[in-house]
This record gives C-alpha cells, sequence and structure tokens, in this order.
C-alpha cells in the first residue's frame, strides 16, 4: 500500500503519498479556497482505493501579481472590530499585525472566475494523481505476492515433510511403548494395552490438521491470483494458518516434527507481515 506520485500543471501541484493503515483513511492539506472540491476529490479516492491512509497535498504556486488579489474588507472589518472588542473589555493589548491578518482563511481572495478553473484544474490533476499511485501500489503489490508465493511453497515442503515422516514416527513411539510394558515384572492386559495405544494414535493423529492446512495454502494462492482487494481475507487465512500449525506443534511426537512445524509459523508470520502492505 506504500507509494508516491506527483502530478503537476503550471502553478498548481497535487503530492499523494499512500502508506499502510487496515482501512482506507484520507486527508487533505489544501488552500481553503479549493475546500469546496473535497467531498469530490474523497469519491474519487474513494471509488479506486480501498485501503491505506492517503495524505494528499495540494500546493499553489501563485504566479500571478498581487494586484489581482482581493481584499475581503467585510471580513477585514469584522476582524478588527472583534480585536478592539477584546481590548476593550480586557484590556490586553493586540498581539497581531498586518501579515497575521492578512494570513487569516479567506482576507486575500481570488477572482471568482480564477478560482472556479483552478479548482476544475485541480479536480482533474488529481484524477491523474490516484491513477498514478495505483500504477505504483500494482506494482509493489505484485512483488510482494511473488514473496508470498514462494514463502507458501516453503510451508508446502514443510508439511509435507511432516506428512511423510508421522506415519512411521507414530509406529515407533507404539512399538517403544510395547516394549517398556514387555519389560515390566507384573502381568498387563494385552487388550487394554491395545486401547491405550489406539487412543494415543487418536490423540497425535494430524492428519486433519494437514487437510486444513493444504486448504488454506490453496485458498491463499488463489485469493492472491484474484483481481479484487484481497488484504483482509489474506489476514484471516494467516490467523486460520497459524492456528493450524500451533495444533501440529502440539501433536509432534519428535523433535524433527517440532522443529518443522517451528519453521512453518517463521513462515506464516513473515507472511503475515508482508500482507500487511496488500490491500
Amino acid at each position: 500500500m506504500t507509494a508516491f506520485a506527483q502530478v503537476k500543471s503550471d502553478d498548481i501541484i497535487w503530492e499523494i503519498r499512500s502508506v499502510n493503515h487496515r482501512y482506507l483513511d484520507i486527508s487533505f492539506r489544501m488552500p481553503e479556497s479549493f475546500r469546496s472540491i473535497e467531498t469530490s476529490l474523497r469519491a474519487i479516492a474513494k471509488s479506486q482505493i480501498s485501503r491505506g491512509k492517503l495524505d494528499c497535498t495540494l500546493h499553489i504556486r501563485n504566479k500571478e501579481s498581487s494586484s489581482k488579489l482581493v481584499l475581503d474588507e467585510d471580513l477585514l472589518a469584522t476582524l478588527k472590530y472583534l480585536q478592539d472588542l477584546i481590548t476593550k473589555k480586557t484590556g490586553a493589548l493586540p498581539s497581531t499585525n498586518a501579515l497575521d491578518l492578512l494570513g487569516w482563511p479567506g482576507v486575500i481572495k481570488e477572482p471568482a472566475v480564477g478560482k472556479e478553473k483552478k479548482c476544475e484544474i485541480a479536480e482533474k490533476l488529481f484524477v491523474q494523481g490516484i491513477d498514478k499511485i495505483q500504477i505504483v501500489r500494482k506494482s509493489e503489490g505484485e512483488a510482494l505476492g511473488s514473496i508470498i508465493e514462494e514463502k507458501l511453497e516453503r510451508l508446502a515442503n514443510k508439511l509435507d515433510i511432516i506428512r511423510g515422516k508421522t506415519p512411521k514416527i507414530l509406529a515407533e513411539y507404539q512399538e517403544k511403548l510395547r516394549f517398556r510394558v514387555s519389560q515390566l515384572t507384573t502381568e498387563y492386559d494385552e487388550g487394554r494395552l491395545e486401547q491405550e495405544l489406539v487412543l494415543i494414535a487418536n490423540k497425535f493423529d494430524i492428519a486433519e490438521e494437514i487437510d486444513r492446512l493444504d486448504t488454506h495454502i490453496k485458498e491463499t494462492r488463489k485469493t492472491l491470483r484474484s483481481g479484487e482487494s484481497i488484504g483482509r481475507r489474506l489476514d484471516f487465512l494467516m490467523q486460520e494458518l497459524n492456528r493450524e500449525a500451533n495444533t501440529l506443534s502440539s501433536k509432534a511426537l519428535s523433535a524433527g516434527n517440532s522443529l518443522s512445524a517451528v519453521d512453518m509459523k517463521v513462515l506464516i508470520e513473515q507472511m503475515r507481515e508482508q500482507i500487511q502492505n496488500i490491500e
């Protein structure tokens, strides 16, 4: 979701920055005389972007001479009246000067015709800026998608290793228990032993976890290839992958499987961090 775009035309410049965010958050910094188009600009951004924090800054370089600028004399008179009223009621001397008053929003006005034209140009430029930032975001997203695909492949390989080793590990564990029981000096119930071995097999059976992990890996790959907004869905899939990997780790009967499960959790966490950058 991180990107930067700049578009300009003569004295109008847009700078748009995009950073990671759970939802869509748009902020505008622009001269007060352009606030009338903010609602329209916000709608343009929402129609193209669904997630991320956008900081949109409009710069205006005035090339016109100061003679074309107009003072709002009514507003200036109101400010002067309020200043005198505060002095009269509180005794506090005025702390403002002429430059402070000129900087007050709306004191300096642009000619109406020039303002309308500039607002129109600013809106068209903003559309170009959003298109440009989307190109950058898409390029970054494709690069991140490749990274996640590579980690999914490594995750699937780790899962295959656990899948291949588990039957043999379980059989060896059960055989070890049989041997230990056979070394007992007291008699034991062979039927009860077999029941306990079956219970152990059920307790450490990870077939369901493996199947669910396979399903989540396939769904993550499918989601990456979709053309929609996928960030939140990928977040959810990472939570499910991590949940199954934790269960797998708790059922590990060997140090090798336990380490493979830890490696899987590391890969899932790395993907989760990268997914925070995806819309």
